[in-house]
């Protein structure tokens, strides 16, 4: 569906109609209603690009079954959860906010965005199966995640997914299981959100316009908008920006010229799923099962054999798989992207980056050139039983993995998601992939904290967020907190329709 709404001078521009967009203008319109917002989005309808279902792997990653949150263990044997652990409270805040927004009637039908899916972490091997039951140990300790299951018996992995078992040799495997897991398609709720805000007085979408440049000046940012149908750049005026523009933050951020854009880069990686094609496979699948990383792959690339809920239809996805671009976006990307964003400022980083990164690089010529049988051997780590006939190649989106200047001087690049604010709060932009989408509520309510901290501070306001977010400023990894988080918990899953 597109938009072409201009509110003139508004208080907040959003760049991009991503899910770290529409959750930031629905927060800050529900948190005061009297902002004037308008929303750019460069492609025709909303949520097109890392937010759209088929682009990502769609996990409500909660650090249930990702082995990459966990993946060191201590001296004496046992696996620090902590990250994990961290993750799920972020994700808590998102459903949370979800689940408020269909409670109060900002979005309908929570089934066409979150669905219940059990999770499972699943390993072969002898290291392996010890680590996933130190794993286990640590993580069941924790009132998040005390339901947790664990098995090394084929029979009852069998029952929990029975694809991988299919054809299994007899070397040791080991899984662990959640039913509190959930499939979420970060595209729905995107535009679910901007349409309720579409509707809201003094806000406006216009989809199709592509913001080229940024000018600070005294009261906020001078924008420069180009109309993709008529060629035309029209002008407008925000107090406060927001760059949610995926891989294309980056560009944007560097126009900007503030302080904090110096130095920074981008490593796009480009993403392919396998998709099953096979309706008994598909009904016979129900979980996002997570395995380890392969060798020299980004974090993002961890493999994983995931049942998908997309417009109400039930599909079998896996991968990612990933693929050598030089653009920054899936859609409405340019192969010079990655060139024009070489500047000064960042070149020796970049340089850096590249040379002691060589087995990254390799990585990613040899996952673009795999033939469909190199493909099909790494799902049969996960189902032996599968064959070619039953599973495509499709694209997904593309990553724009942020590199800093301290990750060229570490020799590493920097993966995970991050805000760029300047030092006056009048911009803020985000970089960086995985598990952003997940923990985007958590993501934007900080860049309401650092930017709109009337907001949360104002008796009125923050009443509102409590409404919003029950758990914003109490600490629920906390044992004496456990009850709460259990009953706030209980509460989103029933409205939501997930217990």
């Amino acid at each position: 569906m597109s938009y072409s709404t201009h509110i003139k001078n508004p208080d907040v521009v959003l760049i991009g109609s991503g899910v770290m967009s529409a959750n930031l203008g629905a927060l800050l319109k529900g948190l005061d209603p009297k902002l004037k917002i308008q929303v750019y989005e460069v492609t025709d309808d909303l949520a097109q690009e890392s937010s759209n279902g088929w682009n990502n792997a769609g996990t409500g990653h909660a650090g249930i079954c990702e082995l990459s949150y966990t993946p060191f263990r201590e001296p004496d044997g046992s696996v620090k959860v902590d990250n994990a652990v961290k993750i799920f409270e972020q994700f808590e805040q998102s459903r949370q906010f979800w689940s408020h927004a269909v409670a109060s009637g900002m979005v309908k039908n929570p089934k066409d965005f979150i669905n219940p899916v059990p999770h499972l972490s699943f390993v072969h091997g002898d290291e392996q199966v010890d680590f996933l039951r130190a794993r286990h140990a640590g993580m069941s300790a924790h009132h998040f995640f005390s339901e947790m299951e664990y098995t090394t018996d084929r029979a009852k992995i069998g029952q929990w997914a029975p694809l991988l078992v299919e054809g299994r040799n007899e070397v040791p495997i080991a899984a662990t299981k959640m039913d509190g897991g959930t499939d979420v398609n970060f595209g729905s709720i995107s535009r679910k959100l901007l349409d309720w805000l579409a509707q809201q007085e003094g806000c406006g979408i216009a989809t199709g316009h592509r913001v080229v440049d940024l000018d600070r000046n005294l009261s906020g940012w001078n924008l420069s908008i180009r109309d993709a149908a008529t060629g035309e750049i029209h002008q407008n005026h925000a107090k406060f920006v927001f760059v949610g523009a995926g891989g294309g933050s980056l560009p944007l951020l560097q126009k900007s010229g503030i302080p904090e854009s110096k130095g920074l880069g981008g490593f796009p990686i480009g993403g392919q799923w396998l998709i099953c094609e096979n309706p008994e496979l598909i009904e016979k699948h129900r979980a996002k099962v997570y395995g380890q990383a392969l060798e020299a792959a980004p974090t993002m690339a961890v493999p994983h054999l995931d049942t998908r809920i997309l417009d109400g239809k039930k599909t079998l996805l896996f991968g990612p798989f990933a693929a050598w671009t030089t653009k920054f976006l899936h859609k409405k990307g340019s192969c010079l992207d990655l060139p024009l964003s070489v500047k000064p400022d960042n070149l020796a980083t970049l340089l850096k980056i590249g040379l002691t990164n060589v087995d990254l690089v390799k990585y990613l010529v040899q996952q673009g050139t795999q033939s469909m049988a190199d493909r099909m051997d790494v799902l049969h780590v996960f189902y032996p039983g599968a064959k070619a006939e039953d599973w495509k190649l499709i694209d997904a989106g593309i990553r724009v993995q942020a590199i800093k200047k301290t990750d060229g001087e570490a020799g590493i690049v920097h993966y995970g998601t991050e805000v760029i604010t300047d030092t006056g709060r009048t911009i803020s932009a985000l970089l960086g992939a995985s598990p952003g989408a997940s923990v985007s509520v958590h993501i934007v309510l900080e860049v309401v904290k650092k930017c709109f901290p009337q907001l949360v501070q104002n008796p009125e306001s923050k009443a509102r967020l409590k409404e919003m977010i029950p758990t914003f400023d109490v600490d629920i990894k906390l044992p004496e907190n456990a009850a709460f988080f259990r009953q706030v918990h209980q509460k989103s899953g029933k409205i939501l329709e997930l217990n």
